[in-house]
């Protein structure tokens, strides 16, 4: 069930947040006998009722630039892959989260700021590839990564990882990057 809600989870807004209760029963620890209280039952009726839906999200565009809005949190990351329409106006096209695990969660904010771009690029690597996409982030400093040797082995490997990408990075304030801001923050 979970892998099935999985293969549509860029279609459905907040995947992470919406299927916590339900992944949390797959860990390590969990009974054999699985707990199905009323939070599991909320969270299936949730994404059953998003996958039946018809949602905003915007067919793409071939050849069109792409606008990717990232954000990371002390516990996840989101992203929203956009595409500007013919009056400029931009449409939504996919949404991505990631809950942060143990290490993640220590990473310094730069770390996990450039952790969201390499998420989402990853992600939508077979959409975005070759085509110019404009990363809009509220972490200032992520704008140099790849201009600069970064210090940290980890940000030097992502930045070598991004040369592949045509990307512009832009530096957009935090009340501004809501939709990816929010995907990061209720995980």
């Amino acid at each position: 069930m979970l892998g099935a809600f999985g293969y549509y989870r860029e279609y459905i807004p907040h995947f992470a947040h919406i299927v916590k209760p339900l992944t949390n029963l797959t860990g390590k620890h969990s009974p054999n006998v699985l707990p199905w209280e009323n939070e599991q039952q909320c969270a299936f009726e949730l994404l059953r009722g998003n996958m039946c839906s018809a949602h905003v999200l915007r067919i793409v565009q071939l050849g069109r630039p792409y606008t990717l809005h990232t954000d990371a949190s002390g516990s996840a990351v989101g992203a929203t892959l956009g595409q500007l329409d013919e009056a400029g106006v931009e449409q939504p096209l996919a949404f991505a989260s990631q809950k942060l695990l143990g290490p993640q969660t220590a990473w310094s904010s730069i770390e996990r700021e450039a952790y969201a771009v390499i998420c989402a690029l990853n992600r939508f690597q077979d959409i975005v590839y070759g085509t110019k996409v404009t990363v809009y982030c509220d972490h200032n400093p992520l704008q140099y990564v790849r201009g600069c040797a970064p210090k940290s082995a980890k940000l030097l490997r992502w930045a070598l990882a991004l040369q592949e990408f045509d990307l512009e990075f832009r530096y957009t304030n935090g009340t501004s990057n809501v939709v990816a801001d929010w995907l990061s923050r209720a995980v």
